[in-house]
């Protein structure tokens, strides 16, 4: 059986607010563009670039989520592997968001967390060894 390539295309997630949500994610990937959106029945738009995108769906109602730990049920958070998280923090930063866990610098890789204005948690990450059980590695 061959080993397929296989990456994360999008995520399809519904927010309060779809241009606060924008914004979260054109200060982290300034060159994420709107690539369609929008309908009679429904706004959302599709926010990326060629290769992968973020589904934004304006909710209906004003609830978040609850707030916690991982023990509930549903996505904790989704992660991006980026070339620079340092420029990813800073562009967040610059942008009035904060920090949701504390930035953690490994052997191996560099991970750092926001949230955006819905109480979403997103992990950026850059990894510093292009050796996967390096890039794989826990024991740090």
């Amino acid at each position: 059986m061959r080993k397929q390539k296989v990456y994360l295309e999008h995520a399809n997630i519904t927010v309060n607010d779809l241009q606060e949500a924008i914004k979260f994610f054109q200060s982290a990937f300034p060159h994420f563009k709107i690539r369609g959106g929008g309908d009679e029945n429904r706004e959302w738009v599709h926010l990326g670039d060629d290769d992968t995108y973020i589904a934004l769906n304006q909710a209906h109602q004003n609830e978040l989520k609850s707030e916690g730990s991982y023990n509930r049920i549903g996505i904790n958070h989704l992660g991006f592997v980026v070339q620079d998280v340092e420029e990813i923090a800073n562009n967040l930063l610059i942008n009035g968001y904060k920090r949701d866990y504390p930035k953690q610098i490994e052997q191996f890789r560099i991970r750092d967390y926001f949230a955006d204005a819905d109480g979403n948690q997103y992990e950026f990450v850059q990894y510093l060894s292009e050796l996967v059980q390096e890039k794989n590695s826990y024991n740090n």
